[in-house]
């Protein structure tokens, strides 16, 4: 373990009912790991409004809004000004997770899309970085990434718990992209992830756990939470070869750069 090495996890939903029980308990253990702060992102209107009031009673906790793809059936122009009016309050740092799933296909692929590049004008507008979810989208995702960042200067992106291929990274890079990576990273049967995450700059990745989904080795299967992004931390200095300190004071410093929050974290050099 990494133990007090401060660390931030990029991508968790403690707004989810698997921690209504230990909410305060699984927050404990994660600052115990050295997990100084979170980013919870909304999946619809109503979720959205739910992680910003959470993240109001809980210091380290930061939120971001918008509509999960699987939800994309209930956007509407009233949903998409809320949102905008949402985006207001303090502790919400970026728009997501937005993008495009047909694994689910719940909606309608064209439905989607259209949410999708609504939603990346409104972080244009706002200024602030993106959380893509993408699952068995990668063409059409990069399609349309590659025109948003396209011209004026984008607010960044962070393609979140990344399951495409080096080709796709390093394309997501050159466009000024991060990459996520989450508790996959760590699986025996990881197949291309780990040489992915080997070969890609260090100043271009996150850690995050996805909590309470995807939970690392040796934890597989059980429900994930925000101290075992540690693990992956972790991981990914091995596949790095660099030392766990000097990674996961990296991985934090990029993520507070992508989400505004280097003056919480100014002392990490």
């Amino acid at each position: 373990m990494i133990g007090q090495i401060m660390l931030i996890d990029s991508h968790c939903h403690l707004d989810f009912s698997a921690f209504d029980d230990d909410r305060s308990e699984v927050i404990a253990r994660a600052e115990a790991a050295g997990v100084a702060a979170f980013i919870n992102p909304g999946l619809n209107l109503e979720n959205s409004r739910q992680v910003v009031a959470l993240a109001e009673t809980i210091p380290g906790l930061y939120a971001a809004i918008g509509f999960h793809p699987n939800d994309a059936a209930d956007f509407t122009g009233d949903a998409l000004a809320q949102l905008r009016t949402l985006a207001d309050q303090a502790k919400v740092v970026a728009v997501g997770e937005i993008g495009l799933d047909y694994y689910w296909d719940k909606v309608p692929r064209p439905v989607q899309q259209q949410v999708f590049e609504q939603q990346l004008t409104l972080a244009k507008e706002l200024g602030k970085p993106v959380i893509i979810h993408q699952r068995e989208s990668g063409q059409d995702t990069m399609a349309m990434l590659r025109q948003w960042a396209t011209g004026a200067n984008h607010p960044g992106l962070v393609l979140h718990s990344f399951s495409g291929d080096r080709a796709m990274a390093e394309e997501a890079i050159d466009l000024g992209f991060y990459i996520g990576i989450s508790g996959p990273v760590t699986f025996k049967n990881a197949r291309d992830l780990p040489g992915i995450v080997a070969a890609l700059p260090a100043d271009r990745l996150l850690v995050e756990t996805d909590a309470p989904f995807l939970s690392p080795q040796p934890y597989r299967g059980k429900r994930n939470e925000p101290a075992r992004v540690a693990l992956v931390a972790e991981r990914v200095a091995a596949l790095q070869q660099r030392s766990p300190a000097d990674m996961s004071r990296q991985l934090t410093q990029n993520t507070a750069a992508l989400f505004g929050l280097t003056q919480s974290f100014r002392n990490l050099d």
